[in-house]
């Protein structure tokens, strides 16, 4: 009797018969959805509106780590970071195009686990993969991907255009997604020079989730639009908080003052960094991997944004000469610098 978990080689199927298989998970939600896997490229009708593009590419060994990343996991979480830089434009996702680079170190079924999670971002934000594409690669895995939305010319937002005086506001909470990094480190470590301990990571679900199962703030737009706010500038924080705030007063030729006792920072979060003797308000600006929102608004709009859940306003824009600083808890004025920390995360 032939096993039922018997592996299948993707030289089995050749390349198109793999793209067919692992595109029969999906259904499209948009009418706008013309042309998707049958043609050389494809092609969206978006009608009146402003069509918004990004993409990302994510390589083995250096954005991620399948010693304690789930197939599945990264699939998800590659989607939901292209979901993310669509955000930063005030723009909803509505496509997604997928290329993949693989070795013969992964099977059919890897490939429909990977798929499986990039499925399943894709169901829960009604975003259409209209293209897919795989090739050979000689070491690991690649995995490329673009993602398309549509905004209106009036809701559109980009990183210039605050002024002095206005205020500086994030979603979410910060840290969290580089403190689960720093544990999944720390036991693969273990691991390696035991053998045969096993990670023990009770507790901690909420920073393993920020890390392995980020979640595109798609609830923060929508919020925004119900309250009537559209904000004056808009990003999302990759690669740390410090770094993309800096990139907003370069771009509009301003400088900025925040608070570090404004900064949200989750209570485990805290705690655990301080276990491992490292500064939450440095981790908080520089970590990196929230893919929170970070944006600002004219102090009209200030009692609007209270009434909107999980928004933190941390401080002001100033003028570009008054510089770029955090005002700590014991009253200090420190320059604010974007310092990025060496470690395996997305770009």
């Amino acid at each position: 009797m032939e096993e039922s978990n018997k592996r299948n080689e993707i030289s089995q199927l050749g390349k198109y018969q793999l793209i067919n298989k692992l595109r029969e998970q999906f259904t499209n939600h948009h009418a706008s959805t013309a042309v998707s896997f049958d043609d050389d490229a494809s092609v969206v009708d978006f009608g009146n509106k402003r069509a918004v593009f990004s993409s990302k590419l994510f390589l083995e060994h250096i954005h991620f780590d399948l010693t304690y990343f789930p197939l599945r996991h990264l699939g998800y979480k590659c989607t939901s970071i292209v979901i993310s830089d669509i955000l930063g434009m005030n723009a909803l996702q509505t496509h997604l195009t997928v290329n993949l680079a693989v070795s013969n170190r992964f099977s059919v079924e890897a490939l429909e686990e990977l798929m499986l999670g990039i499925r399943t971002c894709c169901e829960h934000y009604e975003v259409d993969l209209v293209k897919l594409d795989v090739t050979s690669s000689a070491v690991g895995l690649a995995i490329s991907m673009s993602g398309m939305g549509e905004v209106s010319e009036q809701d559109t937002v980009l990183r210039k255009g605050t002024k002095e005086n206005e205020l500086i506001c994030v979603s979410g909470d910060f840290a969290a997604a580089y403190t689960g990094l720093l544990l999944l480190q720390r036991e693969k470590q273990i691991f390696e020079a035991t053998q045969n301990s096993q990670p023990d990571f009770e507790g901690y679900e909420y920073l393993l989730q920020r890390q392995l199962k980020p979640e595109p703030r798609v609830d923060v737009i929508a919020d925004l639009k119900k309250n009537g706010i559209v904000p004056t500038t808009l990003a999302v924080v990759s690669e740390g908080l410090a770094a993309s705030l800096l990139q907003i007063c370069d771009l509009s030729s301003t400088g900025c003052t925040i608070f570090e006792d404004k900064l949200p920072i989750d209570t485990l979060t805290f705690d655990t960094l301080k276990s491992l003797k490292i500064v939450a308000t440095m981790a908080a600006l520089n970590g990196g991997e929230d893919y929170e929102l970070l944006f600002t608004i004219r102090q009209d709009d200030y009692e609007k944004i209270k009434k909107i859940d999980d928004i933190s306003v941390i401080g002001y824009m100033t003028e570009k000469n008054a510089g770029h600083h955090l005002i700590s808890n014991d009253n200090c004025q420190i320059p604010l610098q974007a310092q990025g920390f060496a470690s395996t995360k997305n770009e």
